[in-house]
């Protein structure tokens, strides 16, 4: 499976690479009620945007063996202030995914997760490197011998990214978070139970 993680990631960035050499050549037209120092003719990331996304999960389960991994999928929305080359925004997401794991007798997953986080990156014209991180928060469900219990708790999430502006209103992105759900005290296993995981996703936002 990691295997499959990595060559999706290759995939996914040289896709990228070949969106924004031709995406390069077009002609862009500024969103300039939203732009701040932009200089004339360069793409324009400010402003906000609306988007989905899909990718893979996986992690671990503390205090317990099973490692929860799968795929996962939602939407994204966020706004973006731009002096210059510099990209500040804030972005929020919501996730629906597929990770569990069973280890004998237990079974736990994470059915859902959202992040809200602030965004700083530097771009090249079309192309955005960004650093990402804030507030994560999600569900841990836990099963055995029939009985469920579940804990809805916050965290933390950190992660990097580039996205790719294919014209002046899409853009293509890839990002890595590594999101840190916190304890709770799970009475089928007896003791704390949190949720560590990292997601690799793609997605594709529209720019207002």
């Amino acid at each position: 499976m990691k295997r499959f993680v990595v060559g999706a990631v290759t995939l996914t960035a040289a896709s990228l690479g070949a969106a924004s050499a031709g995406a390069a050549d077009l002609p862009y037209a500024p969103r300039t009620a939203y732009t701040v120092n932009q200089p004339l003719n360069a793409f324009s990331w400010a402003g906000p945007y609306l988007g989905g996304n899909l990718g893979y999960q996986w992690g671990s389960v503390s205090n317990n063996p099973t490692k929860p991994s799968g795929f996962e999928g939602g939407v994204q929305a966020g706004y973006n202030w731009q002096s210059g080359p510099w990209v500040f925004g804030i972005e929020g997401d919501l996730q629906v995914t597929g990770a569990d794991d069973t280890f004998a007798p237990w079974k736990f997953s994470n059915p859902w997760f959202g992040t809200v986080r602030g965004r700083a990156g530097y771009a090249f014209n079309n192309i955005l490197f960004f650093g990402t991180g804030g507030l994560a928060f999600g569900e841990l469900r836990g099963e055995t011998f029939g009985r469920a219990e579940q804990h809805t708790t916050a965290g933390w999430t950190l992660g990097f990214g580039s996205e790719v502006g294919l014209d002046s209103h899409w853009s293509a992105k890839i990002e890595y978070l590594y999101i840190d759900l916190s304890e709770s005290q799970f009475g089928i296993t007896g003791t704390s139970n949190g949720y560590r995981s990292s997601v690799v996703r793609a997605g594709i936002n529209y720019h207002f």
